[in-house]
């Protein structure tokens, strides 16, 4: 807590929440998913087609080979992407969306677009907040 913040916040008086987690609602998997640094980064360059390795490392700025394999598996794992083998000397690998991985992009847009709208605010707000702090 820092020296401006005195209150307690509580929910009494406040509106019903929009959704709740009161139960175990499965929130925790996709956010894990989501959240990390380049799920999102790789489901985008995905929505546009098919990608092979090299060209989705080419694509997403600043993945190492080891995170872009190890974002790849999970979102296999996830049944969120395919990987195709293709029998050719070296073997071709390429990696698509599947439908899940599809209707997921509509989520990451609706992130993408919210994230443009606010970026101003976010950043007025964390000035105002870092210069209070010093």
């Amino acid at each position: 807590m820092y020296e401006g913040h005195t209150e307690v916040t509580s929910g009494a008086g406040a509106a019903d929440p929009l959704v709740s987690c009161a139960e175990e609602c499965g929130v925790r998997d996709v956010q894990d998913r989501l959240g990390d640094k380049w799920t999102v980064h790789v489901v985008v360059e995905l929505a546009a087609g098919p990608r092979r390795f090299r060209e989705l490392q080419r694509l997403v700025t600043g993945i190492s080979q080891r995170m872009l394999t190890l974002t790849l598996r999970r979102l296999e794992r996830d049944g969120l992407v395919t990987r195709t083998v293709y029998p050719t000397t070296p073997p071709q690998v390429e990696y698509a969306l599947t439908e899940t991985g599809h209707s997921m992009t509509h989520l990451i847009k609706q992130l993408i677009d919210w994230s443009l709208d606010h970026r101003a605010v976010i950043g007025r707000a964390r000035e105002e907040w870092d210069a209070k702090q010093s």
